[in-house]
């Protein structure tokens, strides 16, 4: 049948399962808003306060769904503002298709009103990008573009089309989409014989968990594979939730506010086994002396990333859970006793501890997991509050943190959050951010409101920037440029005049009932949590040390009175 080039774009998400799309219209993209308007039984469009806001919650619903994101913004600086939001699934490795408009052809390479070269400006950032000039190409290269982006190891596309292909006609014939196949021809049966080899030898092991084993959908695999290991669990940032938080095997995060416990397991443990984790700076501090006494055993799909950062020893190359069944399949269980009552020792010797008198970071975590029985969804922003999800809130299955971990993008949390309760309507959604984070895209309480999209934001504000004032405060003679915020602003106010329910909580007492009633409301709400100024994350390593000289607070005091 022939149909304009809008046409076949909707019929072509259709074709793909995609039910919501998130974006902001302009008039390069007009066409293709018109052919949405006609199909909004089938496909929802939420219309962000920004095109920023739009990326983060096409991510959200990714990061929720193992589905693909989508997002749609106009030509210029619509498709400019995508750009940070496509950044992040990038580094993270999150499967995302951004479609944008671009001026006709004739028009194109004139420093036209609104024209950007958005496929050359996301090139470093996607893991393909298109620009279609043809309407006969237009179908072929949608359904390429979800391709890429959910095979192997997932990542953006961007899809350009100019704004006459979007007007054209062509025949368009309806195709069920692709099946997307794990990657296993990369596994080859040496290298799993050398991993079983180096497993049944080692009388140390510890188990790195990483944002792989949530994409690949690896979770039974991997609790199945530790009981057989009998090791240490810790985790990434990207890997929370794919292995049991819960589970008297886990020890917490490892790297720069990783626990004591992890940091120093895995300095002490004899082989390493890294399970879809790339090996962040942020995870593996100095690396001439990360692990110094342990091989290293890799396993990933993405094979650039094997001694990228860090050497190994062997690795497999090929999707988590294909990689582990195999290895399940040729384990028997192991017994390292020994060693983990060495690691629980370490734990009972550096418990996570922190001032329960006062409102704080660590005590809003640990209260929303007490409340929830960690049956929520967690969406953060970036910084301190981001490290506090992380330490305290104990996550027990997979996508139910969802955070920028790669980028590390402030204001990423509250349109990530609007995109993972829209996936997720039966689920709880809290956004946690710092003040400095919720003051960049805040605007997106008015997308909550106008649709009822019942996210509970909760702002820690403490009238600084978090993270970076404890940088200056350890490391720069507490010289605090730039990172005082203390002003006028009320968050309440803000919120309520965006049509949010909101609180102000000053104290431990005043959190709980708020947090319950906020709940029950069923309606977007901001709860404002005013703590400390000089609240910091600990433990820490400081920038280029070896985790292994990670410290405290009271490491600190000691050290300097």
């Amino acid at each position: 049948m022939q149909l304009t080039g809008s046409e076949i774009v909707i019929e072509c998400l259709k074709e793909q399962g995609v039910d919501t799309v998130f974006g902001y219209p302009g008039g390069t993209i007009l066409n293709v808003y018109d052919a949405l308007y006609k199909h909004s039984k089938e496909i929802t469009h939420i219309l962000t306060s920004h095109e920023q806001g739009a990326a983060h919650a096409a991510d959200g619903y990714a990061r929720a769904t193992g589905k693909v994101g989508v997002c749609m913004a106009t030509s210029g600086p619509g498709a400019t503002n995508l750009v940070t939001g496509i950044a992040t699934a990038y580094m993270d490795s999150i499967p995302l298709v951004a479609i944008t408009a671009n001026v006709g052809v004739p028009l194109l390479g004139r420093d036209s009103f609104q024209e950007i070269d958005i496929a050359g400006v996301t090139m470093p950032i996607t893991k393909h990008n298109f620009i279609v000039k043809d309407v006969n190409k237009l179908a072929d290269t949608i359904r390429r573009a979800f391709h890429i982006a959910r095979s192997g190891r997932p990542g953006p596309v961007l899809v350009d089309i100019t704004k006459d292909v979007t007007a054209n006609k062509a025949e368009y014939v309806p195709t069920t989409p692709e099946l997307i196949t794990r990657v296993t021809e990369t596994i080859k049966d040496t290298d799993v014989k050398t991993a079983v080899d180096m497993i049944q030898a080692a009388k140390k092991p510890y188990i790195l968990v990483g944002g792989g084993a949530v994409l690949s959908g690896a979770s039974a695999e991997l609790a199945e594979f530790v009981e057989k290991v009998n090791a240490p669990v810790c985790d990434t940032l990207m890997g929370k939730g794919a292995f049991d938080g819960t589970n008297p095997l886990y020890t917490g995060m490892l790297g720069m506010h990783g626990t004591k416990t992890s940091n120093f397991g895995v300095s002490k443990c004899d082989l390493l086994i890294v399970v879809g984790s790339r090996f962040s700076d942020r995870v593996y501090g100095n690396a001439a002396n990360f692990a110094r006494d342990a091989k290293v055993l890799q396993i990933d799909v993405d094979a650039a990333e094997i001694n990228k950062n860090i050497k190994t020893e062997a690795s497999i190359i090929g999707d988590i859970k294909s990689v582990l069944e195999l290895l399940n399949a040729k384990l028997t269980k192991l017994d390292h006793s020994d060693w983990l009552e060495e690691i629980h020792s370490l734990e009972e010797q550096y418990p996570m501890v922190y001032s329960k008198e006062v409102l704080s970071g660590p005590f809003i975590m640990e209260k929303l997991d007490e409340i929830t029985g960690g049956d929520c969804i967690v969406t953060t922003e970036v910084g301190q509050h981001q490290m506090w999800a992380a330490q305290y809130f104990k996550y027990r299955k997979p996508r139910t943190l969802i955070t920028s971990g790669g980028l590390g993008t402030m204001g990423y949390g509250l349109g990530a959050s609007l995109g993972a309760k829209l996936a997720n309507r039966d689920k709880t959604v809290f956004n946690i951010a710092g003040d400095g984070c919720f003051r960049m895209n805040m605007n997106e309480i008015a997308t909550a409101t106008r649709y009822n999209i019942p996210i509970i934001q909760i702002v820690m504000n403490n009238h600084v920037l978090g993270m970076v004032r404890q940088w200056q405060t350890l490391f720069y003679g507490q010289r605090y440029s730039a990172t005082v915020l203390e002003d006028s602003v009320d968050f309440v106010k803000l919120a309520e005049a965006m049509g949010a329910k909101a609180y102000r909580v000053t104290s431990c007492e005043e959190f709980e009932p708020v947090v319950r009633e906020a709940i029950s409301l069923n309606i977007p709400v901001v709860i404002e949590c005013v703590i400390g100024k000089d609240e910091k994350v600990f433990p820490m390593v400081a920038p280029g040390a070896a985790i292994a000289d990670c410290f405290s607070e009271e490491d600190l005091a000691s050290r300097f009175g």
